[in-house]
Order: structure tokens, then C-alpha cells, then sequence
């Protein structure tokens, strides 16, 4: 048991966007913290010292700054916090009372703002919150009316659709831009359903997994003012598709993920799936997946395991190949 439940050494590695740092989770006195190494070399430096409870996730926002969330003492009640990358700084973004925080949108693109959603004003809904890491000023951009259980924005970080929920149907609302209020487009029940995973790089139309017309999930393009079916990006005659993945450098669709026998990807784009088969050629009869790469897309984590193994972590560099 005490194998079984012990931490790992080492896990959860991230790439900075400049890729000369990598971070991981690893234990410090029985809990899961944050360390940073230089890819150059040297020893990893401990950013966080949390004895209390582990680190429940974290990610680099910027070069310079990771940001992570814990509860305090089991409560559930998630904070963020930043740390700075030498660990000298450490600040709780949102410091109040029987309060937790959701990611709405980590804006990759800006190293110094992002949207969160909190329980702050009614311990029931999740408002939607632009915070400046400068300042770690809070400011309400969309006040829920209890019933939003979901938000998404578009390429530009601009708050564009919702989804409601009363347990049983689940609508979709709208806007086309966020001087305008939301308007509902269609609503499923329980026999159907229709989630949308993002927009469209031109920010006009939505990517989903929608299994209306079909007993399927397949991945489609809808018109978020209709929301009706536009075109079919790719659907599996056998099992549900599991998710859209797509390169935020290059704004191309890479692949599409469904379950058989083993996870599979169904390639979309030519450069992606050559990427793959280079790495799958490295490390054969395994697994493998890319769990971080750089913003140059340039610089990956790599993930390899199988039913026999936990297999490694490695960092491929794919100039130099």
C-alpha cells in the first residue's frame, strides 16, 4: 500500500514558453511542489514549499512566472497563486474566504492577464473576472445569472458563449461580441448532446463534439448564430471522439483523438502527423505523447508508457531532430 500510494519522484513537466526552463512536481516533505531547472544544466531550484497539501496543478505564465492552485486543508476551496521563477515571490491572487477559482481562459499570448471565474459574490455561481498580474487587480467583465455552468472565449480572449444546464437540458448561448447579451441558440436533453470545444480561427464559427442526428460523438463545425451543423471535421464509425487538438502557433487543426483497443489520433494536419511518427519510430511499443512544448513549437515534452510500464520522460529538440 504504501508503494502503491506513494508519490512520484518526479512528474507533471512544463515547458517555459522560451523553452530554456522546464519545471516538474515533486515531493518536499511528503507533499507535491513546484521545482525549475535551466534546460542548460545545473540543479533544479524548489520554487514552493507547501506541507500542508499538494499542489493541485500548475502552468507557466510567462518566462519569468508559474502560477499554481491549492485548497487549505482539504476544504476544496482552490486559490491561485503566482511564484516567481526563483522563487523569492509568492502571492495569493485570490484571497477570500470559502472561495474557489476556475481557469476561464489563461490568454497564452499575454504574459501578464488572464480570466478566472470565482464564487467570491455567491458561494453558488462562478463570475467571470479579468485579473492583472501586474496589479493582481480583480475586475467583473460577466456577472453569472445562476445558471451558466460554462464559459468560452474566443482566439482573441473575448467572452462569445455559454452553456447553462438544469441537470437534465443543456443550452447554448451566444454573442457576437460582449457589448451584447447572451441570447440562447438551442437547448439538448439528455438524449443528445452538443458541446462546444472552441472557436474557429477566424473566431466566426464553433468546433464540437455533438452527437445530434448520429448515435456517435463526431467533431463538427456549427454556426454559433443558428447553431446549426456548417460541416463534418472528422467522426469514427465505431466509438466517440474524444477531442480537437490544433496548434495555436500555426492556427491549424492537428488531430483528433478517439479510444479503441488504445488511444488513437486521427491526423489533420501533415506536419503534426510526421512529428508523431518520427517520435513513435524513437520509442517503439510504446505510447507516445507530447504533454508541453514551447510557444516556438519548436521544444516538446515526451511521454512515453505502455500497459507493462510507466516508461520515461524525454525532451525532444526538433531542429536539431
Amino acid at each position: 500500500m504504501r508503494d502503491f500510494f506513494k508519490n512520484p519522484a518526479r512528474t507533471a513537466y512544463q515547458l517555459s514558453p522560451n523553452g530554456e526552463y522546464y519545471a516538474f512536481l515533486a515531493p518536499y516533505q511528503k507533499r507535491m511542489n513546484i521545482f525549475v531547472q535551466a534546460r542548460s544544466g545545473g540543479e533544479p531550484v524548489r520554487i514552493t514549499g507547501e506541507t500542508a497539501r499538494d499542489i493541485a496543478g500548475y502552468w507557466w505564465k510567462g518566462n519569468d512566472r508559474i502560477l499554481f492552485m491549492r485548497d487549505k486543508n482539504g476544504d476544496e476551496n482552490f486559490h491561485l497563486f503566482a511564484v516567481s521563477r526563483d522563487g523569492k515571490t509568492q502571492t495569493d491572487l485570490t484571497p477570500f474566504d470559502s472561495t474557489t477559482v476556475q481557469v476561464v481562459d489563461g490568454l497564452i499570448d499575454n504574459d501578464n492577464e488572464i480570466l478566472i471565474a470565482t464564487n467570491q459574490r455567491d458561494h453558488e455561481v462562478f463570475d467571470v473576472y479579468h485579473l492583472d498580474l501586474t496589479t493582481n487587480k480583480l475586475n467583473m467583465i460577466a456577472q453569472n445569472p445562476g445558471n451558466i455552468s460554462g464559459w468560452i472565449t474566443d482566439h482573441d480572449g473575448k467572452l462569445r458563449a455559454a452553456t447553462t444546464t438544469d441537470g437534465v437540458n443543456t443550452s447554448l448561448l451566444y454573442r457576437d461580441n460582449e457589448s451584447e447579451p447572451f441570447r440562447k441558440i438551442l437547448t439538448t436533453d439528455f438524449k443528445q448532446s452538443l458541446s462546444p470545444l472552441f472557436f474557429t480561427f477566424d473566431n466566426k464559427d464553433l468546433y464540437a463534439s455533438s452527437n445530434i442526428g448520429r448515435d456517435k460523438d463526431a467533431i463538427v463545425t456549427i454556426d454559433p448564430n443558428t447553431g446549426k451543423e456548417l460541416s463534418m471535421v472528422y467522426q469514427n464509425p465505431d466509438v466517440d471522439v474524444d477531442a480537437l487538438h490544433y496548434s495555436h502557433k500555426r492556427h491549424v487543426l492537428t488531430f483528433a483523438s478517439y479510444e479503441t483497443d488504445k488511444p488513437h489520433n486521427y491526423y489533420l494536419d501533415p506536419q503534426t502527423e510526421a512529428l508523431h511518427k518520427k517520435l513513435e519510430a524513437k520509442l517503439p511499443g510504446y505510447e507516445v505523447v507530447i504533454t508541453s512544448m514551447d510557444r516556438n513549437e519548436d521544444l516538446f515534452i515526451v511521454r512515453n508508457y505502455n500497459d507493462r510500464s510507466v516508461g520515461n520522460v524525454y525532451l525532444y529538440d526538433l531542429k536539431r531532430k
